[in-house]
């Protein structure tokens, strides 16, 4: 088995980490993109060597899970000869650049950002001084498009005020404390000046015997706007900019695109695509959007440029496999770790456990929306509290937290404890009521 020496605790493609179900391979995917045909080869990997089933992850990656013993070297060669592997493990590391499914489709973004990010992702695996950075440390390029993730923290972010600039800042969400603003030609070198000075501080404080691998570690003592003050580039004051909502649920379902085709977007639940929906989905593929698939950071897909006159259709073929695409669902906005069955620091089987709570809860007149299962405190799924968060304490049995008074482990506000899981629906179904 291929491995580096890097920390052994994060999955990746060459490092095939172990779990109680079996082997965890991620593949980091450029801008989430990934062609029919590679679909085909993760479902023909996963179906020989590890559970059946793949994993869309929160970052608009693809898991492998299961990997039996023995076949790591088969499952690294399968996803090179796919064309889903860089070449060495240090250039799979950095592929850590997160975009909007919707980056170069949607015509309410103000900067379209596809250039750039591809700019960035080469340079970070070409130039192999980047490979010093941990496998977590994590960039957002966010264009101002109108479907967007902006809950997951970020080392480093680029957010576009408007067509010229990028406001910037570091271990937070796009939006959050901004550290400066510069235009939009000048992205790239103020993203690689500050990623030289980060890379400079590891190598200076490790020396010293300090571990200091994110960006949050960086600014225990030190200010963001230091930071910003240093770039070889002019830094604009950002002012009252605030980043504007991006759409609710809006990965869900058809949207129009600028160049009036049509992008679908469609939820696996609980973010497992199977056998027949891999298949499946890589064929509608090669039929409606050009053989491209894209993943999403809400752990679903999205097909784009459909033709007008095939998106009912394409929608229809996406629900028959077994896809949601339509946000009325409680599995649309559901997510849940692995739990008892894949972890063993799981409580409950959180993936089971959420499929029954969906059954309870479907077809009610007050759809309960963003529902977090988690198997223990960690809360490795979700970066931020979800609306409404079931925390296990033994096999089907929850404390339920509603986010807002985040007085407790980050959940929010206790408001059930030892639910079972009928119980909790139905304290849901009150709450929403009311």
């Amino acid at each position: 088995m291929s491995q580096s020496d890097r920390r052994f605790a994060c999955p990746g493609l060459y490092r095939i980490v172990p779990s109680l179900d079996g082997g965890i391979c991620r593949i980091k995917l450029s801008r989430g993109r990934v062609a029919a045909a590679q679909m085909r080869a993760l479902a023909a990997l996963a179906e020989e060597y590890g559970h059946p089933e793949i994993e869309a992850t929160n970052r608009a990656n693809i898991q492998i899970r299961g990997v039996k013993p023995g076949a790591e070297d088969a499952v690294i060669a399968g996803l090179k000869a796919a064309g889903l592997a860089p070449e060495n493990s240090g250039a799979d590391d950095v592929r850590n650049v997160m975009v909007s499914p919707y980056c170069g489709l949607d015509g309410d973004a103000l900067i379209d950002v596809s250039s750039l990010a591809d700019k960035v992702l080469e340079r970070l695996m070409r130039e192999t001084r980047y490979h010093a950075l941990s496998p977590k440390f994590s960039i957002q390029i966010d264009g101002g498009e109108a479907v967007a993730m902006t809950e997951h923290p970020n080392d480093i972010w680029l957010s576009a005020m408007d067509g010229d600039h990028f406001a910037f800042g570091f271990a937070s969400v796009p939006g959050e404390r901004p550290a400066g603003a510069v235009a939009a030609s000048d992205a790239e070198t103020a993203l690689f000046a500050l990623l030289d000075t980060f890379i400079a501080e590891i190598g200076r404080r490790n020396a010293k015997g300090d571990k200091i691998a994110r960006m949050r570690h960086l600014l225990v003592d030190r200010d963001g706007s230091t930071l910003a003050a240093a770039l070889p580039v002019t830094v604009h004051a950002v002012g009252d900019w605030q980043r504007e909502a991006p759409m609710p649920l809006g990965h869900i379902g058809a949207r129009a695109q600028k160049d009036g085709r049509v992008a679908i977007g469609a939820v696996p639940p609980l973010g497992r695509i199977g056998q027949k929906m891999m298949l499946g989905l890589a064929d509608l593929a090669d039929r409606v959007s050009g053989a491209e698939i894209r993943m999403t950071p809400w752990q679903s897909v999205l097909l784009p440029g459909i033709a007008e006159d095939e998106a009912a259709e394409a929608a229809e073929t996406l629900e028959e496999l077994g896809f949601i695409t339509r946000p009325d669902r409680t599995l649309a906005a559901t997510i849940t770790c692995a739990g008892s069955t894949g972890c063993k620091s799981g409580l409950a089987d959180t993936k089971g456990d959420a499929l029954a709570l969906a059954q309870e809860l479907d077809g009610w007149a007050h759809p309960v929306f963003g529902i977090h299962l988690t198997g223990c405190a960690k809360s490795c799924a979700a970066p931020r509290p979800a609306p409404f968060t079931l925390v296990a304490l033994t096999p089907g049995h929850y404390d339920l937290f509603a986010a807002g008074d985040r007085e407790r482990a980050g959940f929010g506000k206790r408001i059930g404890a030892d639910l079972t899981i009928e119980q909790a629906a139905q304290l849901l179904r009150q709450r929403e009521q009311a």
